[in-house]
């Protein structure tokens, strides 16, 4: 199946993968949340070739996650703002730097660490019940899938007999 083909599918997980699971969409949206919002900044930071940053650029502003906005008239330039489409990306992000930072190697500590702004103390993302305020992974959490989903699963398992 294509990435576009993702798209289609019953399924969140895939629908947004087709839109924002390419590396270098991640990279793009990491430097926009570390608030680099200029074309050239975020080239610079990910080592992009201008075509491509200008490929997945109008992908993310087709998709509403970010929007192009003047800074600069003459001559026309543009810095790129996350809609709120966007910053709901940011726990995807912290998720995947999280992550890295526990899987991977740091002789120098960690690269990046968040500090709550209200108290100053250093954070992590947390998934916690919204009724009862219990943490939660992925042992702790049942599955209910919508009968499109299950009626498409069972249809691709019986194209791959």
């Amino acid at each position: 199946m294509s990435l576009n083909g993702l798209r289609s599918l019953t399924c969140a997980v895939a629908k947004t993968v087709s839109t924002i699971g390419d590396p270098w969409t991640l990279m793009i949206l990491k430097e926009l949340f570390l608030k680099n919002r200029r074309f050239d900044e975020i080239q610079a930071m990910t080592g992009m070739s201008p075509h491509l940053l200008s490929v997945r650029m109008r992908k993310l502003e087709q998709a509403d996650i970010v929007r192009r906005q003047a800074y600069l008239e003459r001559p026309k330039r543009y810095e790129y703002r996350l809609t709120e489409k966007g910053i709901s990306l940011w726990p995807v992000i912290i998720t995947l730097k999280e992550w890295g930072e526990r899987w991977h190697e740091w002789p120098s500590g960690v690269p990046l660490k968040l500090r709550h702004a209200s108290c100053g103390h250093e954070m992590q993302l947390e998934l916690s019940c919204s009724r009862c305020g219990d943490g939660v992974g992925p042992r702790d959490v049942t599955l209910e899938m919508s009968s499109d989903m299950t009626a498409e699963r069972r249809l691709m398992a019986g194209a791959q007999v």
